[in-house]
């Protein structure tokens, strides 16, 4: 009923392009299965000190990453090193990166990626440009 006091046909304005949030994020990650390239993803790396004397040198490459604009996290948790792999290979996080002693003093970082591929030690500033790279889709993948 209007204000005039006639009936008046209703109508609801309604664009929705790619349909409801939810919807559309579900559809990525069904279409991604989860491991989201690396620009999307919500971690994008994940460090894994092998002892607890690398957690020092492992907070300052996280530091170091974050400043890159690289978002990466530091499993310093009390599980052994190929438990911590696996559990960052089950969340699909693109990058673990594994430090022992050879990485700290070399102030470099052995880069894995989810698929378990070893692409071996980098420099810590070479990881971050080359990571960097991917994010901003300079680059196809991290060799």
């Amino acid at each position: 009923m209007g204000e005039d006091g006639q009936e008046h046909r209703p109508y609801m304005v309604h664009r929705a392009l790619l349909g409801s949030m939810e919807r559309f994020f579900g559809m990525l990650i069904e279409h991604y299965a989860g491991a989201f390239p690396v620009w999307l993803a919500p971690v994008q790396a994940v460090i894994i000190p092998i002892a607890d004397r690398h957690h020092d040198y492992a907070c300052r490459v996280a530091a170091q990453l974050k400043v890159a604009g690289v978002r990466a996290e530091v499993d310093l948790s009390s599980d052994r090193m190929g438990a911590k792999i696996r559990a960052a290979q089950l969340q699909k996080v693109p990058y673990m990166l594994v430090i022992g002693d050879r990485e700290m003093e070399a102030e470099a970082v052995a880069v894995r990626l989810r698929t378990g591929e070893d692409l071996g030690a980098k420099p810590v500033g070479e990881f971050a440009a080359l990571a960097r790279a991917v994010i901003d889709n300079k680059a196809i993948e991290l060799v």
